[in-house]
């Protein structure tokens, strides 16, 4: 399937569009197209189900020109959850609107099936988390009746996944 770079979105003019959303849930669905964020197209380039277009460039992009744009645009580590995420077989949306990266459905669940379990939030190694924002995270985790999984990527881009919950003395 060919798909078109425009901005921070990757479009999809294409009827076959219509089953990678509803199957697989990538991306959201806007009149005739469907727009897929930077990291679900790379992730679906590397899979071999999308060519990525730069018109501009008047071009194919490789996987070599996207690992950068996702590298230029600060979205290394976020990424790499991800990916692992996806190929582990969740469902991952954004989850911007509590706080965090993403959304994760639990396997065989999906959007239109109920709310998801988890946000996750993005970490690496060396980076340090205030406990006040910690705290934060926890709490609106809880307060939207969700758990967070705190995803913390290593130097050889590894990934630890801790699963926090509030609790009650």
């Amino acid at each position: 399937m060919n798909a078109e770079l425009k901005g921070e979105l990757v479009i999809i003019k294409d009827k076959k569009a219509v089953a990678l959303h509803e199957k697989s849930h990538y991306g959201k669905f806007n009149q005739e197209e469907l727009q897929l964020s930077i990291m679900e197209a790379f992730f679906l380039q590397e899979k071999g189900k999308i060519k990525i277009q730069d018109k501009k460039q008047g071009k194919v992009l490789s996987l070599d020109e996207m690992w950068e744009l996702i590298q230029n645009k600060g979205l290394l580590y976020k990424y790499l959850v991800f990916r692992d995420l996806r190929n582990r077989g969740y469902i991952v949306k954004t989850g911007f609107k509590y706080g965090s990266e993403f959304r994760l459905y639990e396997r065989g669940k999906s959007p239109g099936d109920g709310h998801s379990d988890y946000v996750v939030k993005v970490v690496t190694e060396d980076e340090d988390i205030s406990v006040l924002n910690f705290s934060s995270y926890v709490r609106v985790a809880h307060g939207v009746n969700k758990k967070l999984l705190l995803a913390v990527v290593d130097d050889e881009q590894d990934i630890t996944y801790y699963n926090v919950e509030w609790t009650r003395p």
